[in-house]
């Protein structure tokens, strides 16, 4: 008679994992990191916020390993594009930035977790199989702020502020149009103005921005809840 097989054991696949970072040795050196790592499989790498929307379109990686402060397009405002677009993508920030401003920033555009650079290297792997699971992860040195902005907003309820007080009425109206992607040409159509007072326009929200360009300026806008409606 013949005994009964025992049953397969199903194979669990490796968390893929992209890594974006502007500095090679960094991002080479996470990459193999975690390439070494069981059940981990690095599938891709980006040196920019704009390469990494590619890289993750091409790979369809499980988590996404961001640093922030990046050319082309930020880590801040690539993951917002990248969890819009894909809902069960999982982002850690990996940064050396740790100001309050900049994590409320991260978490808003859909982050999962966020970490320091002086992490070490089994807290960036916990927090790629806690963000690959479903969790939240946030470094030590960051959970009492986190529980602190949690605890602070239960406790008493937000005031809405507006995020650029200089700007004028007309300002506001044509940055809304800006951080949608409209076009000098289209603002002063729709506004019924010349292009020449559309161009002094955006170049006194430049200047009350901070901005260095239309780019910057749509960045700064969008993280700010310009140009969704």
């Amino acid at each position: 008679m013949t005994e009964p097989s025992a049953p397969r054991e199903t194979a669990v696949p490796p968390i893929r994992v992209v890594v974006v970072d502007d500095h090679q040795i960094v991002r080479d050196g996470l990459a193999a990191l975690l390439g070494a790592l069981d059940g981990i499989e690095v599938v891709g790498s980006a040196a920019d916020g704009r390469e990494a929307l590619h890289v993750v379109g091409e790979t369809a990686p499980d988590v996404v390993v961001m640093d922030i402060q990046m050319p082309q397009l930020d880590g801040i405002e690539a993951t917002r594009f990248l969890t819009g677009r894909t809902p069960g993508l999982r982002v850690v920030m990996l940064t050396m930035n740790e100001d309050d401003d900049t994590i409320l920033s991260a978490m808003r555009a859909g982050a999962s977790g966020y970490l320091l650079k002086g992490s070490g290297a089994p807290e960036v792997e916990s927090a790629i199989r806690t963000a690959a699971a479903g969790g939240m992860v946030f470094g030590a040195s960051l959970a009492a702020k986190v529980a602190a902005f949690f605890s602070g907003a239960s406790a008493a309820p937000v005031e809405e502020v507006e995020p650029f007080p200089d700007l004028t009425e007309r300002e506001r109206s044509v940055l809304e149009m800006i951080a949608a992607g409209r076009s000098n040409d289209d603002i002063a159509g729709e506004l019924y103005v010349s292009n020449k007072t559309v161009r002094n326009t955006v170049s006194s929200i430049y200047a009350k921005l901070h901005a260095t360009g239309r780019a910057d300026a749509i960045v700064k806008a969008r993280e700010a809840g310009y140009g969704r409606s």
